[in-house]
């Protein structure tokens, strides 16, 4: 199984393969997406981490509170989307 972080706070440069390497050193990535702005295609300064179960545990307190591009971040665990 899976688990998905939320990643906020991130720097507008943040690409997908940029927060999957901030990650990967922490454990197993399956995939990652900042999650843009549909009119102009800029980041909307947030995104989500797809885990193994076994290592979201370890992501989060590894990387909640820790800086990418200067910037501190917020992960926790994703909470399903409201209807």
């Amino acid at each position: 199984m899976a688990k998905t972080l939320y990643v906020g706070n991130l720097p507008w440069s943040t690409n997908d393969a940029t927060l999957a390497d901030a990650f990967r050193p922490h454990g197993s990535v399956i995939s990652s997406r900042i999650i843009t702005d549909k009119e102009t295609g800029r980041s909307r300064g947030f995104g989500f981490v797809e885990v193994e179960d076994d290592d979201a545990d370890k992501m989060i307190e590894a990387m909640n509170g820790s800086q990418i591009a200067g910037r501190q971040i917020v992960v926790n665990e994703a909470k399903p989307r409201q209807g």
